[in-house]
């Protein structure tokens, strides 16, 4: 019980750390997205095997890695689209749409129940199916109101579900295989910012030390709630988890509208409103099941 309890913690806590990133994003106004998401892949992976060695934990062998092609490609696939949805919030957060970011990772569990159903032939639950139909009334009001897709929050959305799919044909552990996404991608990212240094056109390496250094934080600040992320996994249930996913967007749309005076109008809120209804509806599925498991581990003691 204590570490489930222990995992339920770290779950909490790499949420809320993603729900405040864009606080930290502020620091970066119409920040350059090419050159954060190069430093980001490249720096990630050093603050990865750093981790791995404060936590005990062995580090990737290249010769055990690719005896397994499979998994070792399928991390290269994840990065690439990992790299697509991280572009999409980082912009949305430095251009003052986190209410973009919010929405797509209100939608993207949605999304994910989607994937589920095509590709891994889950059947949708009555909630599930009603979660589903709300949220697609809810981005078809934003559309007929503003003519035209809400673009970022569908992107992040989905790209993130398409990640979770792509992890679960994946075999290395949790942090072995975030650090192999980066560790494929960090050679171009490398590439691309030599490119930009000897043409003079780099915005981070010729802004001054602190400039810099804040592109630079982007890999730990981002990497730090994977990690939290990455140990409660193994200390607690996968309901959990999912329940408490929804304190990240919560978290950034409270930030959104209350701190950083985003818009918030008739059309989001219908809009909003939809999504988090749908959302409702499979929370209150998912609890029985989560007690239930609860009371099945107490039953030994």
């Amino acid at each position: 019980m204590q570490s489930r309890r222990a995992g339920n913690v770290l779950a909490a806590f790499s949420f809320v750390l993603w729900g405040i990133l864009p606080l930290y994003y502020q620091f970066l106004p119409q920040a350059n997205i090419n050159e954060l998401l190069a430093l980001r892949l490249i720096f990630s992976v050093p603050v990865m095997l750093l981790v791995m060695l404060l936590l005990k934990r062995p580090l990737p062998n290249v010769t055990e890695l690719l005896a397994d092609k499979k998994s070792f490609f399928m991390c290269g696939i994840a990065g690439c689209i990992m790299s697509v949805s991280w572009y999409a919030f980082t912009w949305a957060i430095t251009h003052g749409e986190v209410l973009a970011a919010s929405l797509g990772y209100f939608i993207n569990p949605l999304f994910a129940i989607a994937l589920g159903m095509f590709f891994l032939r889950e059947k949708l639950t009555k909630a599930q199916v009603i979660a589903v139909v709300l949220a697609i009334l809810g981005i078809a009001y934003q559309v007929w109101q503003y003519g035209e897709l809400p673009w970022l929050s569908l992107l992040m959305g989905s790209f993130f579900a398409i990640y979770g799919l792509t992890k679960k044909y994946i075999k290395y552990d949790a942090l072995t295989s975030v650090t192999i996404e980066a560790a494929i991608l960090t050679p171009f990212a490398a590439i691309y910012m030599l490119w930009l240094y000897f043409s003079g056109d780099s915005v981070s390496l010729t802004s001054g030390t602190s400039t810099f250094l804040l592109y630079v934080g982007s890999a730990p600040v981002t990497v730090a709630p994977l990690i939290f992320f990455a140990l409660a996994l193994n200390r607690t249930s996968l309901t959990m988890v999912g329940l408490m996913q929804y304190i990240e967007p919560t978290l950034q749309f409270l930030l959104a509208v209350f701190l950083f005076g985003e818009v918030f109008d008739h059309t989001k809120a219908i809009s909003f409103s939809l999504i988090w209804a749908g959302l409702i509806f499979c929370t209150l599925e998912a609890l029985p099941n989560l007690f239930h498991k609860k009371r099945k581990v107490a039953l030994p003691n």
